[in-house]
């Protein structure tokens, strides 16, 4: 769908959201110290940024300072993760239910940005997480590549094509993705991503 020239992320976004609540419930207690291709983060440090961060953005859409609310979700018990990320999606969907939250400026951490601009970022983070999510958990569930494609083209749209990892720009420089990479390992490979080792 395109409101007024530009193509409305909600619909992506939500689902998104779906395709990583069901891997998110795949989740059990021996993965949760598991590696990630997002190096700073086991299996539960990431769960904890995917639900932190997806309150972030249901704040921004809320009206609120999205700056001000951490991307970490603590306090939430291990067995409660797919429960925590499904309320926090649907106070995201309900948030940016509204026509005008699309064209309304938005703060977030790269800028003060359109609301449609904003969700799109946040359409490429969960994706990508989703992946993380799913490489670290040897790939339980097929992934929705058309999800990928849109958050590929976000990411050219959004990052340059060779950066360096700063506070400005949490993502690795670009990596090269290897011949016949599906658009998910190109989209990591875009954001400085590489598949986890399992030899």
């Amino acid at each position: 769908m395109t409101i007024t020239g530009f193509t409305d992320p909600r619909p992506v976004y939500a689902r998104a959201t779906e395709q990583a609540a069901a891997l998110i419930k795949t989740v059990r207690p021996e993965h949760l110290t598991a590696p990630t291709p997002c190096s700073e983060f086991d299996v539960r440090g990431l769960l904890s940024h995917i639900v932190g961060g997806t309150r972030r953005i249901a704040v921004v859409g809320e009206g609120g300072d999205g700056l001000a609310v951490q991307p970490v979700a603590d306090g939430v018990a291990d067995e409660e993760w797919a429960q925590a990320y499904d309320e926090v999606r649907a106070r995201v969907l309900r948030a940016w239910a509204s026509d005008e939250r699309m064209t309304s400026p938005v703060r977030v951490p790269w800028g003060e940005v359109p609301g449609h601009a904003a969700l799109s970022g946040y359409v490429m983070e969960i994706v990508t997480h989703t992946w993380d999510l799913a490489e670290a958990l040897g790939h339980p569930l097929e992934l929705d590549p058309e999800l990928a494609e849109f958050a590929l083209a976000t990411a050219r749209a959004v990052l340059p094509d060779s950066r360096p990892r700063d506070a400005e720009t949490p993502f690795d420089t670009r990596r090269t993705a290897p011949e016949g990479a599906d658009v998910y390992a190109e989209l990591a490979a875009w954001l400085g991503r590489s598949p986890l080792d399992r030899a």
